[in-house]
């Protein structure tokens, strides 16, 4: 695979401490409430952001379990990378690029999830022509080349990206999957609630080997669009970017959605719900601390030379 991405030195994608992200924004914490009752179908998370609300599926498997299997299977992927010579190193401008942006949008997680406080955050760069990025359970980040270089991304576009990957975390969307698997073999295997519960587990482990592949549905996707909008827009980015972004992205298609948009809602219904929700995050935008840096996509020359 040719790629301008040579690895120099291995680095594990770390970001700093996150009472030390904590400490660059001046901003009050808000709790999220405790999910309510055993996992019924519609009962929430609380929180002070409506779009926040997580299903109380995931409480059917253990959040430590997946946060485990995505933690291995994000090192598997780093490993095969940086084998391949296809590993960002910490200095490349990109991947400075994508840690700074994403430690803007960090400190904010914690107002919709708790527990992503907590969470060791990681932030890498793959030199694949994918158009393609992902957060995986508890906050392991990957960005490929091409999503960057052949849709010639700005910083408020690869925020709408990585907000919009971030809150499938948040959300627990994987998790919340496994949870309705749980729950409908538990359903099926009536009387055996020990057995169910074991099975639980099993699956944990079964979906880590899927969590790279994962495909969410188009209600999770939509989710996790709207909540994007809003961490972008805490960390001062552009909640307006997400329109270019995915008129770029379907064009970038040419009719056959890319990986990445396999399982979203139709480009036209994505910036019609965009654009309908601007009104509510363009003020938390405008009252934000903007970005003291500002980073350009790759060279054309450079995305031109990585093509085969």
């Amino acid at each position: 695979m040719s790629s301008p991405l040579v690895a120099r030195e291995d680095s594990n994608g770390a970001l700093p401490s996150r009472a030390a992200c904590c400490a660059l924004h001046d901003r009050r914490r808000v709790l999220a409430g405790l999910l309510a009752g055993a996992a019924l179908p519609g009962v929430a998370a609380a929180t002070t952001i409506p779009e926040c609300k997580r299903s109380s599926f995931t409480k059917m498997v253990s959040a430590q379990q997946i946060e485990q299997a995505a933690g291995q299977q994000y090192r598997q992927m780093l490993q095969q990378a940086s084998g391949k010579r296809a590993l960002g190193p910490k200095e490349h401008p990109q991947v400075l690029r994508l840690r700074y942006i994403a430690q803007r949008i960090i400190p904010f997680t914690d107002e919709c999830n708790p527990a992503a406080e907590s969470w060791h955050w990681e932030v890498n760069l793959i030199g694949s022509q994918e158009l393609n990025a992902f957060c995986m359970p508890g906050g392991k980040i990957a960005f490929y080349w091409g999503i960057l270089a052949k849709l010639q991304l700005d910083d408020d576009e690869v925020a709408a990206i990585m907000g919009h990957e971030i809150s499938h975390a948040l959300l627990e969307h994987a998790r919340e999957r496994m949870g309705k698997t749980t729950a409908t073999r538990l359903g099926i295997e009536l009387g055996a609630a020990l057995l169910g519960l074991g099975s639980a587990g099993r699956m944990a482990g079964d979906l880590g080997g899927q969590l790279l592949t994962l495909r969410f549905s188009r209600d999770d996707e939509s989710e996790a669009d709207r909540l994007g909008m809003i961490m972008a827009a805490k960390a001062g980015y552009d909640p307006r970017a997400g329109v270019t972004l995915w008129r770029k992205m379907m064009a970038a298609s040419k009719g056959a959605p890319p990986q990445f948009l396999s399982t979203h809602p139709s480009s036209e219904t994505r910036i019609h719900d965009i654009e309908a929700l601007l009104p509510r995050v363009e003020p938390i935008y405008a009252a934000a601390a903007k970005p003291t840096q500002r980073f350009g996509p790759p060279a054309p020359k450079a995305a031109s030379s990585a093509s085969g």
